[in-house]
């Protein structure tokens, strides 16, 4: 990727850490702050608060570990450089040296499998990047995912109702009066689809959840390629 112009830091401001130091460095090679959140499967809101809030310590080695692998070996797919950045990602301690609680949302699979997790328009617009987190465990734990998508009814390719499009899935077909449509597809009923092979779909998207969906969905041709999807809901459970 050819370097991005920087601005110049205003004179006065107090020093970056140094993961918004290492985040400054990946941002003169290429690459955004909503690069380096996929990279460390974190929401991009967190890479601003390495400047505002001085956080980001616990990311410094895997930081270091990427800028490396992209200065040096080379390396500059997202996928990849995420591999590289997930082997050197702990948890935080406590000062009794437990693992400390995650602060934000976790990601929540029930014993049976059960899972779900819903985005809006603007985090749709970002890639979904909450739902990559349970997309990937239930990977790990062997699941099955369904999602329902929402857009314009025009962006589909079927008429409403057709079972050649969504097959008495669960919620079927939900008519809205801003003249979009709400369509699932997979369910526990139809087999709905493999995580694994999902997550991988997620991967070669770089992370982009919203891009792996719509590319299932015009894949199968069920929706036009232009079409933007406005409302996503992904569904996990345990096979029998």
């Amino acid at each position: 990727m050819p370097p991005r112009p920087r601005r110049n830091r205003p004179t006065g401001q107090r020093e970056l850490n140094e993961a918004a130091q290492l985040a400054d460095q990946m941002q003169t090679a290429g690459y955004t702050k909503r690069d380096i959140a996929r990279i460390i499967n974190r929401d991009a809101s967190l890479v601003s608060q390495f400047y505002t809030k001085n956080k980001g310590a616990a990311f410094v080695p895997a930081l270091r570990q990427v800028l490396a692998a992209v200065q040096a070996g080379g390396i500059t797919d997202l996928p990849d450089l995420a591999s590289i950045a997930s082997r050197h990602i702990t948890r935080r301690t406590t000062t009794s040296g437990a693992t400390a609680r995650v602060r934000s949302k976790a990601v929540l699979i029930t014993p049976t499998g059960s899972g779900t997790g819903r985005v809006g328009a603007q985090a749709i617009a970002s890639g979904s990047s909450r739902l990559r987190p349970l997309i990937a465990e239930a990977a790990r734990h062997g699941l099955r995912l369904a999602f329902t998508v929402r857009l314009a009814k025009t962006g589909y390719l079927h008429p409403s109702g057709s079972r050649t499009d969504s097959p008495g899935i669960r919620r079927d077909v939900i008519q809205r009066a801003d003249h979009t449509e709400e369509r699932s597809y997979g369910s526990a009923q139809t087999g709905g689809h493999d995580a694994a092979s999902f997550a991988q779909r997620v991967d070669a998207a770089g992370g982009d959840v919203t891009a792996a969906v719509h590319q299932w969905l015009v894949e199968t041709g069920r929706i036009r390629p232009d079409a933007h999807i406005i409302h996503l809901e992904i569904r996990t459970w345990r096979p029998r």
